[in-house]
């Protein structure tokens, strides 16, 4: 196997984590980053790093090339991790918003994941993997724009995968399901709610109260993980002969997985209604 992985998403939390694990034992990774003091820092770490925002196509395309050069144009894997959460009801949900939205969460995955996949075929085989989430399975109130680029996600891998098949160069394409994990996604979305969102002039006033002080507190859902968690789907994705298609993370990810296929839609609501105040 040639163990070359490009990471997106390094400045904290899953992607740094796994990044780091990974290079520890044997991995060569190029991890990506938005900000300069993080590149910094992650060099210093002793991880190639590179600038990139999904956003951006020109930054794609720099990295592309600048990856390539680095591997000799062959790359074994790609985890998509980088990502933010927009909050808000749907009603509150600008179409700029949800342009932005879908520009870092879909629009550049799918930009650099197409862009990479001559370096994996190169290779002679390769691996796709994207971070998605719990909310790619079932859809929860006051999240309907993350919801909706993690759905598109799930979508755009089943359909790769679909159309990989029967192709003659093994590319994998997976899809790791995390559900609630300890990062700064929680305080990078209240960042981006307060920016964002009328919270005064609005029917939802209330409820974005009571949410807020949530979120301040870190949110209330159980059985959150640490990124150690992730590392080891990941790993199993990256190494299996057939990997999954689908790897969930916490007990939330299983629970929502089960309780869609089992319940009628009446039932569902109310569980996903419940689950949206945590």
């Amino acid at each position: 196997m040639n163990k070359t992985i490009l990471i997106t998403g390094c400045s904290s939390g899953i992607g740094e984590h796994c990044a780091l694990a990974l290079k520890a034992k044997g991995w060569r990774v190029f991890a990506t980053a938005r900000k300069a003091k993080d590149i910094a820092r992650l060099k210093r770490q002793g991880l190639e790093t590179f600038y990139l925002d999904y956003t951006e196509p020109k930054s794609i395309q720099k990295l592309v090339k600048d990856v390539s050069k680095a591997c000799d144009g062959k790359l074994y894997a790609l985890f998509n991790n980088g990502a933010y959460g927009q909050p808000g009801a749907m009603e509150d949900i600008t179409r700029e918003l949800l342009t932005k939205q879908f520009e870092t969460n879909v629009f550049g995955w799918h930009d650099l994941t197409r862009r990479l996949m001559p370096l994996m075929r190169a290779n002679g085989e390769g691996r796709i993997i994207h971070n998605s989430s719990v909310l790619g399975l079932v859809a929860m109130k006051w999240r309907g724009a993350y919801n909706a680029s993690k759905f598109a996600v799930e979508a755009m891998a089943d359909t790769m995968r679909l159309e990989l098949r029967q192709s003659a160069i093994p590319i994998h394409v997976v899809l790791i399901e995390p559900g609630p994990i300890h990062s700064k996604f929680v305080a990078t979305a209240m960042a981006a709610f307060a920016r964002n969102i009328d919270t005064i002039n609005t029917p939802y006033a209330q409820q974005y109260h009571h949410r807020q002080q949530i979120l301040a507190k870190g949110g209330t859902a159980r059985f959150k993980l640490g990124p150690q968690a992730v590392l080891v789907k990941l790993e199993r994705a990256l190494q299996a002969k057939r990997p999954a298609a689908r790897y969930g993370v916490t007990k939330a990810t299983h629970l929502m997985a089960v309780l869609r296929r089992i319940l009628p839609q009446p039932m569902l609501d109310w569980a996903l209604n419940k689950a949206s105040d945590q």
